[in-house]
């Protein structure tokens, strides 16, 4: 018999907690985006994540251990090679990566893949590098909106994006041209883990905004998922954030998309409020998105104090026969070199009014603990192939 009728799993977009044992193969040695966020700061208030467990998972210089914590915590390492945000959900949910997705952070996309890329679509490119959407708009819109050339551009994700006017360039040219992009870079070696439009509005640097005919030509996982298992089953699979665009909507049941990580939680909250059976999977995008590629220690605390107090809402709304997972996909130290991912190990806490004990379990070798837990609670197994074992026998 089930144990809890609803879980949310709650994904802190790259809220690592230490570098992994192989970080320094990936140039990673010595990063910990929550305890350098920590130690730079003169306050960081987060007191329903230290009810949590937080502090007594990873020591931090402003917050205390708590006494009697509401659930249980332990570490998560990552069994895939990468360290970017598919690999880790994916892996979340019993994906076993072993050949990471290209990024061009550094270096931009290669000649040859520009080369045929403006040959198929007959648009001259621009931009090739790596940059937030706004500063790329300031500094190449005006250019596009003139001449018809096309802005090609990256992250520290494993993305190729393209922006075009509204109304100079078209919806649907843009989509064409990321249709384009997306067949091309399913090749090996340009192989992205998404394409994304990025259609804008305005005519002069200071007014260019993005609007949201965003689309996102992403993989589909490549094979199935403990989403696909749940959903098959019968059972609701609601998705809040990126989520839907990291699976392509596979295994979903409803999909919400957010504004901010604030609005993500704030939805989060609304669907606790409605009875459902089955999972609310979240992801939290601005802690990675606005401060770790940024690299602001200052605007990552913040962000996580904001998500502390909705957090502190999310924990009323619980009933007794619900669970609640908090995670992450990789790290992102703003504290670091660069503007890349970190490889890190990421933080489990997880709690219901209905558990009598607490403390620490057992760390494990892979985030897919997280999809065979799930499964396991719905009296299900995971898809043939895939990998983790439940610790369902462990949340008591």
């Amino acid at each position: 018999m089930k144990k809890y009728k609803r879980i949310f799993t709650v994904v802190v977009d790259s809220l690592g907690i230490g570098a992994m044992p192989d970080a320094a193969e990936y140039g990673d040695a010595g990063t910990d985006t929550l305890g350098h966020i920590s130690d730079r700061m003169e306050t960081f208030r987060i007191p329903n994540l230290q009810k949590l467990g937080m502090a007594n998972l990873h020591p931090l210089k402003q917050v205390q251990p708590c006494e009697k914590p509401l659930g249980y915590y332990m570490e998560m390492r990552e069994r895939s090679v990468g360290k970017d945000t598919m690999t880790g959900h994916w892996e979340m949910m019993g994906l076993h990566i072993t050949t990471p997705f290209k990024t061009f952070t550094e270096t931009g996309f290669p000649k040859e893949l520009l080369d045929e890329l403006s040959k198929r679509t007959g648009r001259v490119i621009i931009g090739n590098k790596s940059a937030s959407g706004t500063e790329i708009l300031e500094e190449l819109a005006e250019e596009e909106i003139a001449t018809g050339h096309m802005i090609v551009y990256t992250s520290a994700d494993s993305v190729l994006q393209i922006c075009g006017n509204e109304e100079t360039f078209g919806l649907e040219e843009l989509y064409r041209c990321c249709e384009i992009a997306r067949e091309l870079t399913m090749k090996d070696e340009w192989k992205v883990g998404r394409v994304i439009a990025r259609p804008y509005v305005g005519k002069k640097k200071g007014e260019f905004k993005r609007t949201a005919n965003r689309h996102d030509y992403a993989l589909k996982p490549y094979g199935k998922t403990a989403l696909d298992v749940l959903k098959s089953s019968g059972l609701e699979v609601i998705s809040v954030g990126k989520i839907f665009d990291i699976f392509d909507g596979e295994g979903l049941t409803e999909s919400n998309k957010s504004k901010s990580s604030v609005h993500g939680m704030e939805q989060t909250i609304e669907i606790a409020k409605r009875d459902f059976t089955g999972l609310c999977y979240v992801n939290l995008v601005d802690f990675d998105a606005l401060w770790g590629h940024r690299r602001d220690v200052a605007g990552y605390a913040q962000e996580i104090e904001k998500f502390d107090v909705k957090l502190g809402e999310l924990l009323e709304e619980l009933r007794e026969d619900d669970l609640l997972i908090i995670t992450a996909d990789h790290g992102n130290d703003p504290t670091y070199t660069g503007t890349d991912h970190t490889r890190e190990k990421v933080p489990f806490l997880a709690c219901s009014p209905s558990m009598t004990g607490s403390g620490r379990l057992e760390d494990t070798d892979t985030f897919a603990a997280i999809g065979a837990t799930i499964t396991d609670n719905f009296e299900l197994s995971m898809p043939e192939g895939t990998i983790g074992s439940s610790i369902l026998d462990k949340l008591v």
